[in-house]
């Protein structure tokens, strides 16, 4: 791990605080009262579905020969069962907010005719968590369901564990290297990490190289395209905003990959978008209409332009789907040369 990296990595988190300082306590108040009525985290603009389909699944299918998240997490606890029989797959999901991420795989493993599952879903968000346990109920799963109000650098697990999985929660954690010795333990030598993260620049600002050429394609696009829809703004040039000023989004999101490299043995990797993103997603998607040829066909030339800029190495990507064990692996698997390493974009 570079010197350079483990210097700006402290310097932010002593700039933080820990999670026993006020300041902490302040910002994770915050955190909990923006998410309390939140009941869709994961509402995205329908231009993303037609990006993601061309740009994610693509990939995901030629590295884990699978076409959705629900088959990415599913996979690997059938996979579990399998190489254990007999044993109860036991999966702990980190920042899991409304569970209905973990509700929908509930429903996934038990179509498949697979039953021996318990999740324990984790949260520092009570309104959220029940929320969970609503859903939950009312798929009949409520048997193969806990719901535990717990901040993830504070838990240890009390047993090994099949699965330990994170759906976009790894980018609001602030004690990363607490949080994934517990996950190392927790899995040992047979279980899985599973994620589908921001690996971006903190806050999720655009690192120089790559707002260079967000303010060069800004430059040349139609201003229908330039209202932001999350802050309530027409933005004549792109802001690089910093979402971590307010709650945890985007934390540490830049210290993810390094640390997960530092940690884990990537089993299998798949890493996209950049430049793309903010297009797509929840600021300036709403602007996009799917049915309209040119907004589908200015979106495809800049998701073929930001992959082209990722395959040179010109910028890293922003997002990654992993797999992940505590011990070494054969044979890991990675989209063209995109490994973790490759995909790692170091402060400085």
């Amino acid at each position: 791990m570079s010197n350079l990296f483990e210097r700006a990595a402290n310097a932010f988190r002593a700039k933080l605080g820990s999670s026993e300082d006020e300041a902490y306590q302040a910002r994770m108040r915050q955190e909990i009262e923006a998410y309390r009525m939140v009941e869709n985290v994961h509402n995205l603009p329908e231009i993303f579905h037609l990006w993601s389909n061309r740009y994610v699944r693509t990939k995901m299918e030629a590295v884990f020969e699978v076409s959705s998240f629900n088959d990415f997490y599913t996979k690997y606890m059938l996979r579990f069962a399998q190489e254990n029989p007999g044993e109860r797959v036991e999966i702990a999901s980190l920042g899991a907010g409304n569970g209905d991420m973990e509700v929908g795989l509930g429903k996934v493993l038990r179509d498949k005719g697979f039953t021996a599952f318990r999740f324990h879903c984790m949260d520092v968000n009570p309104n959220m968590l029940e929320r969970g346990r609503v859903l939950a109920e009312n798929a009949g799963l409520a048997d193969h369901f806990s719901f535990e109000e717990a901040d993830a650098a504070r838990w240890h697990p009390a047993k090994p564990l099949a699965v330990v999985m994170a759906h976009q929660a790894l980018h609001h954690f602030v004690e990363l290297e607490a949080i994934f010795a517990n996950v190392k333990a927790a899995i040992g030598d047979r279980g899985y990490f599973l994620t589908n993260d921001m690996i971006g620049r903190n806050g999720h600002q655009r690192w120089p190289e790559a707002l260079a050429l967000v303010h060069e394609v800004w430059r040349e696009m139609p201003d229908r395209y330039k209202y932001n829809h999350q802050l309530k703004r027409f933005e004549s040039l792109y802001e690089n905003w910093d979402c971590s000023k307010e709650g945890f989004e985007g934390i540490r999101a830049q210290d993810i990959l390094p640390l997960l490299l530092k940690t884990f043995y990537f089993e299998a990797f798949v890493a996209y978008g950049n430049l793309v993103d903010i297009f797509v997603d929840r600021g300036f998607g709403h602007n996009f209409d799917p049915k309209n040829p040119d907004d589908v066909a200015f979106i495809e030339r800049l998701g073929a332009r930001d992959e082209e800029a990722v395959d040179q190495g010109l910028v890293k990507p922003c997002q990654m789907i992993a797999a992940m064990r505590a011990r070494p692996v054969e044979n890991p698997r990675y989209y063209r040369h995109w490994s973790p390493e490759f995909c790692v974009r170091m402060p400085g």
